[in-house]
């Protein structure tokens, strides 16, 4: 089911027990409380920083800023988007074959030795994590119970119920992050140094010039 900030707001609110809202302008007190929860989307940025989600990973090329000067070690200097959550991972190739691992993430800017980097990261813009229909349906119970626990001590006034909230949001996140999870590409283990010795280390065996087997 295709999400909105209503529909959020609204599973919260059938969480707490509370009505439902008919609209985002609707003026009632459980609607103004959701509304300083939802911070005017920094609740999603929030929700986001919990984890490496698939649905709001944008891959990105970025070449080096010549306005940056570092004053010592890596020579390269690259500005955050502004849409910037979390790091995922960075390659000095465009597949990701190359994982570079020698960089360092300061204050907005990211420093490393290369002209060009690739960069995936978790994005709160419109078009990646900041979309509620591309959430999932786990990702969006975890944004629920989430709002319910931060609303329950103006809402319900009951520690009880504020508690019962905040443990279901961190199992309902778990819940997320392991779902979203199955959406990884297949990953292979590097061969061992067992399985190396028994094929070789990867060579095929081939005939020598006396016509033997040499492996």
């Amino acid at each position: 089911m295709s999400q909105t900030q209503l529909k959020i707001y609204n599973g919260a609110l059938t969480n707490l027990g509370e009505r439902k809202l008919s609209s985002l302008t609707e003026a009632r007190e459980s609607r103004r409380v959701l509304d300083d929860i939802w911070g005017g989307g920094d609740l999603i940025t929030y929700l986001l920083e919990q984890g490496l989600w698939n649905f709001a990973t944008r891959t990105i090329q970025m070449d080096y800023d010549a306005g940056i000067d570092p004053d010592f070690g890596y020579s390269r200097g690259f500005s955050k988007p502004s849409d910037w959550v979390r790091i995922v991972g960075v390659s000095t190739d465009e597949y990701f074959n190359s994982p570079l691992l020698e960089y360092t993430d300061e204050a907005g800017y990211l420093f490393a030795d290369d002209d060009t980097i690739y960069i995936r990261y978790v994005s709160d813009d419109s078009s990646y994590g900041g979309d509620l229909s591309l959430w999932p349906e786990s990702f969006s119970e975890y944004a629920k119970a989430y709002m319910s626990f931060k609303a329950s001590p103006r809402l319900t006034q009951n520690e009880t119920k504020t508690e019962y909230f905040r443990k279901l949001s961190s199992k309902l996140l778990l819940d997320a992050k392991s779902r979203d999870a199955m959406n990884d590409p297949t990953a292979f283990a590097p061969t061992g140094s067992w399985v190396n010795s028994r094929s070789g280390s990867g060579r095929k065996p081939r005939r020598n010039s006396s016509g033997s087997w040499q492996f």
